[in-house]
Parts: C-alpha cells; sequence; structure tokens
C-alpha cells in the first residue's frame, strides 16, 4: 500500500513584525494582484479555515526582501484519480489562485517555489495549479522557466469568466453593452421596486457599520438557496468567522468595497468585494428571494458596475463567477481567460522518480480519457 505524504510543517505564526513587512512590501509590489492571497484576507483564511494545518506557506526570498509568496496543501488525490500532489490553496472561498510574487523578480520567484516544493519530503506528485490568469504574470514566468529548465508543464484547462473593463462611465456603459429590451425591463423593474417602499442604494464607508452590515450579508444569504443546501457563510462557524476577520482586515486597509440595496431599510440585496492594487475581485452577493421577480440581484450588479466605473483608482474587476454564468455574461462584456497547470516536479532519488511516474500517469490517464470521450 502506497504511503500518505507526510504532513508540511505548521503555518508559520504571521504576526511577526518582520515577516508581516515583508509580506505587505511585497503585496504593494506585486507583479500580478490577487485579493484573496493578500496579508489580509490570506491571515482570515488561515485563522479560520486552515483547521486541517495542511497549509504550507513558500516564500522566496531575495536576501532579505520577499519576492514571493505561494501557499500550497499536500493533496492525497489529484481528482478522481488516486495520485497525490502538491496544490495551490484554494479554500471553498478563494477564487483566484495567483501567487504573490514580486514585479520585476517572477522568474526567480518561481525558480525558488519549485526549488523548495523540490527538496520537501512531503512534496509528492507534482504541482498543480488552479485558477491563474492565462496572460497574468504567473503563466508568464512559469512559461520561461518550464522552457529554461526543460521542465514538463501541461495545461489541463481553461475557460473564460466575465470581468469589467472598461473606460465608460457606468451610464455609457450601460447603453452600449445592455440591449435596449434588457434596460426597458430594469428600468420598469426598478419603478416598481420604489412602489413599494422606499429604495436606497449605499456603499459602506463608515468602520461603525461594519459589523451590522456583515451580519445582514450572512443572514441575507442564509435566507436563500444557499442556505437550504448548506453552502452559505452563515451555515459554517468558520466560514462566518472567516467573512467577518476578511471584511475587518480589508476595510481597515482600504479594500473592502461594499454595497447594499435597502427597501425600507431593511437589506433586499448585498455585495462584496475585495481590491488589490487597481483590480478588484467580486467575492459574494446575496439578495432577499422572496423578491425575486424584481430582481434584486441584477439591481444590486448595475449599482455595482456604476460604482466601479465611477471609482478612478479601480482599473478593472473580476467576476469570480463559474463559466457561462448567465446573469453577469449579460451585463460584462469584457473576458478574462482562467487556467490550470500541471507542473512536473524534480529532484533526487526515489522522490524524482516518484514525481516523474505520478505526471506521467496523470497525463496519460487523461488523453485516454479525452480519447475515449473523442469516440463516444
Amino acid at each position: 500500500m502506497a504511503s500518505h505524504p507526510k504532513p508540511p510543517a505548521p503555518v508559520p505564526d504571521l504576526t511577526g513584525q518582520g515577516q508581516r513587512e515583508r509580506w505587505l512590501a511585497l503585496a504593494l509590489d506585486a507583479a500580478e494582484v490577487n485579493a484573496f492571497y493578500a496579508p489580509d484576507m490570506l491571515t482570515a483564511a488561515i485563522d479560520h479555515l486552515a483547521g486541517d494545518g495542511n497549509v504550507h506557506l513558500i516564500e522566496a526570498r531575495d536576501g532579505d526582501m520577499a519576492i514571493g509568496l505561494l501557499p500550497v496543501v499536500c493533496k492525497p488525490r489529484h481528482g478522481r484519480l488516486p495520485i497525490g500532489c502538491v496544490a495551490n490553496w484554494m479554500h471553498d472561498h478563494c477564487f483566484f489562485g495567483a501567487p504573490m510574487i514580486r514585479r520585476g523578480h517572477e522568474v526567480a520567484a518561481w525558480r525558488s517555489f519549485l526549488a523548495q516544493l523540490e527538496a520537501a519530503p512531503w512534496a509528492r506528485g507534482f504541482l498543480h495549479l488552479e485558477a491563474l490568469d492565462a496572460a497574468g504574470a504567473n503563466a508568464a514566468a512559469l512559461e520561461a522557466l518550464c522552457v529554461e529548465q526543460r521542465r514538463r508543464r501541461l495545461e489541463i484547462h481553461r475557460y473564460d469568466r466575465a470581468m469589467l473593463r472598461s473606460d465608460l462611465t457606468g451610464d455609457a456603459y450601460w447603453e452600449t453593452q445592455i440591449r435596449s429590451k434588457k434596460r426597458k425591463e430594469l428600468r420598469r423593474l426598478q419603478k416598481r421596486l420604489a412602489e413599494m417602499g422606499a429604495v436606497e442604494t449605499r456603499q459602506l464607508t463608515d468602520g461603525a457599520e461594519l459589523a451590522r452590515w456583515c451580519g445582514d450579508f450572512l443572514a441575507l444569504e442564509a435566507s436563500g438557496w444557499k442556505g437550504q443546501e448548506g453552502t452559505a457563510l452563515e451555515c459554517k462557524p468558520a466560514d462566518a468567522a472567516f467573512f467577518r476577520a476578511a471584511c475587518a482586515a480589508a476595510f481597515d486597509a482600504g479594500r473592502l468595497h461594499m454595497l447594499r440595496i435597502d427597501l425600507d431599510d431593511r437589506a433586499i440585496a448585498m455585495l462584496v468585494n475585495f481590491r488589490h492594487g487597481e483590480g478588484a475581485f467580486s467575492f459574494k452577493i446575496a439578495f432577499d428571494e422572496t423578491l425575486g421577480r424584481f430582481s434584486p440581484g441584477v439591481l444590486i450588479e448595475i449599482a455595482n458596475l456604476n460604482a466601479v466605473q465611477a471609482d478612478p483608482t479601480i482599473g478593472w474587476m473580476d467576476s469570480c463567477a463559474a463559466p457561462d454564468h448567465p446573469m453577469i455574461d449579460s451585463l460584462w462584456a469584457e473576458r478574462r481567460t482562467i487556467v490550470q497547470y500541471r507542473i512536473a516536479l524534480h529532484g533526487a532519488g526515489i522522490a524524482r522518480m516518484q514525481r516523474s511516474a505520478a505526471f506521467t500517469l496523470a497525463n496519460g490517464v487523461e488523453a485516454i480519457a479525452r480519447k475515449l470521450k473523442g469516440q463516444a
């Protein structure tokens, strides 16, 4: 029977002043922004979602300067295959997996990441990377390094998801990208909703309101189908604690972007985004499903469109949505290509042989599956 990989060393204490300062400096000079791996959100995730102790932080450094940070986990299986591997940490509420790498040090950071993984006895199999931008700095650096090192690399999946990247005003984007029939219908719904009471759209600016807004969001999300299926944040104490901690830390850092629509002072739709650099990532949306006839989810997205396009510090927003999402795909015209990679790990002796066999086996099984599917 194959032995299971030994768990990595415990996650280091991220509250140490020197380490946190290096991490913050790295995030401020990131070649590719990722709110999910920025200090505030990643710390909250480690504090509340890494209960099994299987998360390991691979830090690349140039002297005393951090040039990269890659959170990884050991997985006993790769999809349906009983092959162990190492993967970038994509917890249930993480929707982008690009590691933090310092601008101008992209290849050096990846060289260090891979060397450290190859030296780690617990790093079995290969490196599986999820949710990278096909046109991002990480993908480019990886390709260059793999060519240089003659390292096998395979793209195993890609899809396009909606993003918002435009210099137009909210109104101009609305008029240009949304069909006139749909615009007319949404204006009718807005008028009908206003007939039911006082409608107000607000963006969170006062920290004193943060705890109440978080509570309102958790309750609103849990009131719908996610609550019924047990996938709402409020259904798991650790998920709710992560959400509150991430929002609080991001607000303190000036990176939280939270909107709501109230009907007679009661939240009927809310949306949470996290910012990093010039980019922003749409995190969660919740709405009152009993008011579904007014499309409150679409109305909060319209409010979000106007807020983002009116903010000169936000250059783009990733929807973080599933491919072919029926709602956001109809509102946002731009697309971001998301990819998964399988990267061969080397090493020495038995470890190198095991890693090479795992990479070859995974590729072979997938090639056979594709061939059979094509013949069906």
